[in-house]
């Protein structure tokens, strides 16, 4: 396995035991290393770094590091470590700009709805019910306008799904042809079919906006959006220089 593609899937995986082990001290590294909101008094510079190595649970780290472990040696065998290393931290970071900006719309729109009262509350006490591993719910205790807002201003985004969906993105591009077996389809499909479908399904569960959905989807999205900035680059720039990918 190429050096970088290794000891990135070694970094996240300390990282998520680290998280484990740091929760028994009663400690919540996703809390200090994820992302939060840049107008949140939890926010730093750091964490458009820090949160891509941080993870929510077992399933979170384990399909994020399969899809690295899968498709991120070739990239690196292609581009080069360095090149590589650039386009998964890069990426990651335009995830979070994403995120950071749709986040803020959310939160716009969400205010719109509640009161003046009901806003003073969540500010007020908001972030101390997230501390303490609470929000607001509904009398069912399912989510609600005031807990969405909670969460939206104060909670914390993790995971290197944004690097990953870059991954892939760029997969499918150099190698638009590869065929993949994807569960549960029958057949296998072509690579950039694979992708656009997979791009397809983040667009409409981000639109959609589910009740409950705790998903960063445009995240994904913006991570993928700017892998496509940096290979229409470089793809532009090596053919300039003489080089190609098939």
């Amino acid at each position: 396995m190429p050096t970088v593609t290794k000891n990135l899937i070694i970094i996240n995986v300390l990282a998520f035991f680290g998280t484990i082990v740091a929760q028994r001290y009663k400690i919540d590294l996703n809390w200090y290393l994820g992302l939060h909101l840049f107008s949140s008094p939890d926010f730093n510079a750091a964490q458009l770094i820090t949160y891509m190595f941080m993870h929510s649970g077992f399933t979170h780290i384990f399909f994020n590091m399969f899809a690295v472990f899968m498709f991120a040696p070739i990239l690196e065998q292609t581009w080069g470590s360095r090149r590589f290393l650039l386009f998964y931290i890069a990426c990651g970071i335009g995830a979070a700009l994403i995120q950071e900006g749709v986040q803020y719309i959310h939160i716009s729109t969400l205010e719109g709805q509640l009161s003046q009262a009901t806003l003073q509350e969540v500010y007020t006490h908001g972030r101390d019910l997230l501390l303490n591993g609470m929000t607001y719910g509904d009398a069912s205790g399912g989510p609600n306008a005031i807990g969405a807002l909670n969460v939206a201003l104060y909670g914390e985004t993790v995971g290197a799904s944004g690097a990953v969906y870059a991954i892939l993105l760029a997969f499918g591009m150099l190698y638009p042809n590869n065929r993949l077996f994807v569960f549960p389809l029958p057949v296998p499909i072509k690579a950039k079919y694979f992708v656009i479908g997979y791009a397809a399904i983040e667009l409409w569960a981000g639109i959609s906006n589910a009740p409950g959905d705790n998903v960063a989807h445009f995240a994904h999205l913006g991570g993928m959006l700017f892998g496509l900035f940096f290979i229409l680059y470089w793809k532009k720039k090596d053919k300039s220089n003489g080089t190609y990918y098939s």
